[in-house]
C-alpha cells in the first residue's frame, strides 16, 4: 500500500522486538521482498517511540 502510494520501495522495516512483527510470515515476506528487518534495542525509549510513531502511521495508512 505504501509503496503504491508513495512510488518507492520499502527498504528496512524497523520494529520494536514484540511478537506481532515477528511472525514467520512477515519475516519471510521481508525476505522475499528484500526489505531488511531492524528491532529496537530494548529498554531504549528514545528508539521506541520512532518506531512507536511511524507504526501507528502504517495503520492509519492501511485503514484509509
Amino acid at each position: 500500500m505504501i509503496e503504491k502510494k508513495t512510488g518507492k520501495h520499502i527498504k528496512i522495516f524497523c520494529s520494536d522486538k514484540r511478537g506481532e512483527y515477528r511472525k514467520n510470515e512477515l519475516i519471510k515476506y521481508c525476505k522475499d521482498d528484500g526489505i531488511l528487518q531492524e528491532f529496537t534495542v530494548p529498554h531504549a525509549p528514545q528508539q521506541n517511540g520512532v518506531t512507536e510513531r511511524k507504526n501507528i502511521t502504517l495503520v492509519e495508512c492501511a485503514r484509509s
